[in-house]
């Protein structure tokens, strides 16, 4: 698996372990201050002794390449900030269904559902999940109901509660 870090800084790490490598530190010593194994160490250091300085180098990230460019990200960001309506949406809310269709609309390019959250986790958003409740929903009448009817219809004062911690019957012993 790779590291965690820009291509840039793990090429630096690299040089780091090289020259600690140079002041005749152990690969345990090495590593232990870099923050990774001595087998990476150990394999710097052969690479370093094969390849030369070039063998340290960064390499670019594998991977697909983003759809998106940054240019085409930085106006995504634009087009969320001004809010679904004025796209055309009834609400406010941005799913990630709302947010493919206006990735496919301005920008041309598809997404699946899915990966939009993905997409938008690395742009520093999340997408908006819509609340699940009637329209109708009379919150004055709940209260109300919770106040009055609730306390008649529980079965105890603390609610419900086993009668007893024992798991079988006194008599069947």
């Amino acid at each position: 698996m790779r590291p965690q870090g820009s291509p840039k800084s793990l090429e630096e790490r690299r040089c780091r372990a090289v020259a600690l490598l140079k002041q005749k530190l152990s690969l345990h010593e090495i590593a232990r201050r870099i923050g990774c194994h001595a087998s990476s160490v150990l394999r710097w250091r052969n690479a370093m002794r094969s390849g030369g300085p070039d063998a340290l180098k960064a390499k670019p990230a594998p991977g697909r390449p983003p759809r998106l460019t940054p240019k085409q990200k930085k106006q995504l960001v634009r087009l969320l900030v001004k809010g679904a309506r004025a796209d055309g949406y009834r609400t406010e809310l941005w799913t990630t269904q709302r947010i493919v269709e206006v990735i496919e609309r301005h920008l041309r390019v598809r997404y699946h559902r899915n990966h939009v959250g993905k997409l938008l986790h690395q742009m520093g958003w999340s997408h908006q999940k819509p609340e699940r409740r009637a329209l109708e929903r009379d919150e004055p009448a709940i209260a109300e109901w919770k106040r009055s009817v609730w306390p008649r219809v529980k079965k105890t004062p603390q609610g419900w509660q086993p009668i007893s911690s024992l798991s079988t019957n006194r008599a069947s012993s």
